[in-house]
């Protein structure tokens, strides 16, 4: 019987035990919250749907049920003012599996009340939430570090718990994590501009263990398993959305996928000893402007985006000299590639080129033909480079 490839393949041959994001933490404790809300019991466990089909389920840490009485001048827009408002609180700890994640152990909580009818699902950050206060990142700022992922399968939940139990989806949905902002201090959130504590995160669900030298093996055997079955064109991912666009722009099967995460290099260097003709490497933009510029570690805590190198690219590209300042003062990779788009210079392109350049220089000498796709947060393509002539 032939070997896995492919993400889950990966994972099964590391050896190593995935974990949930915030996101799916918060889907189930919003989901476990609403239930109650509607009939007074709160389950446990809870069972939330992922995005690709899976159904995890989640054992409640933390609930309470009460009523409270607003006073209408504290109500906002969204909230009804001067009624008894019923509202339910459930908590979830977030396991990590075997990834060295600054969250695991965190308890998730969400607190769900009703909202305006016609609403539908409002978000606000409590305790231990950050708010968006730069641009550059995939929500408006003043909004609550909830992303676009986990505030759609929030969305999914109440929608199905609605309809369940006849409820009508007009909700407050407020996330907080206990000791939140404490912990937001070890990562990049502050730099960022989201203020107050951590994101809500996640694009699958769940957490993938890369950072040790066990997924590193799993890449190899991605490899082994990919030559294997004859494969001449395999890609380097770095998450579940940019093998989604490798998939669609190049029609890979699975077992040609290699889940690389940051190890940008991993997958290089194994390359170059056991080659195959065409390598496709996908990823954010971020995280491929820090292979343009030679790091082979994509991980934010060894690596990081270097504005100024994007500033120099940009120039090269036609930028002027406002926007290569813009550029430069980004918050982030995502912002200087939306202005650099929105001004006509192909930053997203000479990204793509560069990180092709530093591939090949790795695998020089071996018969690998390079292509890269850099994609924003939605999966939208903002930079190709297609493998070199002969």
């Amino acid at each position: 019987m032939a070997e896995a490839g492919g993400r889950a393949g990966q994972l099964k041959s590391s050896g190593l035990r995935h974990g949930w994001t915030t996101g799916a933490c918060a889907t189930a404790a919003t989901k476990a919250a609403y239930t109650a809300l509607l009939t007074g019991e709160f389950p446990d466990p809870v069972t939330i749907t992922l995005p690709k089909g899976q159904r995890p389920a989640f054992a409640l840490a933390a609930e309470e049920l009460v009523a409270t009485e607003p006073a209408p001048e504290k109500s906002g827009a969204d909230e009804p003012a001067a009624v008894a408002v019923r509202s339910a609180m459930a908590g979830v700890v977030k396991d990590a599996g075997d990834d060295p994640d600054v969250t695991h152990g965190a308890l998730i909580r969400s607190t769900v009340r009703a909202g305006v009818p016609g609403a539908g699902v409002v978000f606000r950050a409590g305790p231990g939430v950050g708010t968006v206060t730069k641009a550059g990142l995939p929500l408006p700022v003043g909004e609550p570090a909830i992303n676009p992922v986990p505030r759609q399968m929030i969305r999914d939940a109440v929608a199905e718990v609605a309809a369940e139990h006849g409820g009508t989806g007009d909700v407050v949905v407020e996330i907080s994590v206990d000791h939140g902002a404490e912990i937001a201090r070890s990562t990049w959130n502050p730099r960022l501009g989201i203020l107050g504590g951590l994101s809500i995160l996640g694009t699958t669900g769940i957490v993938v263990p890369y950072s040790c030298s066990a997924w590193i093996d799993s890449i190899r055997r991605g490899v082994d398993v990919a030559r294997a079955a004859g494969r001449t064109h395999v890609a380097g991912c770095t998450g579940s959305t940019s093998e989604k666009v490798a998939v669609a722009v190049h029609g890979l099967p699975e077992d040609a996928l290699l889940d690389m995460g940051d190890f940008a290099g991993a997958v290089l260097k194994y390359l170059k000893r056991h080659p195959v003709p065409r390598l496709t490497i996908a990823g954010g933009f971020a995280k491929l402007s820090k292979l343009a510029a030679g790091h082979l570690d994509l991980h934010s805590a060894r690596s990081q985006v270097d504005k100024g190198y994007l500033a120099e690219l940009a120039r090269r590209g036609g930028a002027d000299e406002a926007l290569v300042a813009a550029v430069a003062a980004a918050n982030t990779g995502l912002e200087a590639v939306q202005l650099c788009r929105a001004a006509g210079v192909p930053l997203g392109d000479l990204v793509a080129e560069a990180a092709r350049a530093t591939a090949l220089g790795v695998l020089v000498g071996s018969p690998v033909a390079v292509d890269v796709i850099c994609i924003d947060r939605a999966g939208t393509i903002v930079g190709r480079a297609e493998p070199l002539g002969p």
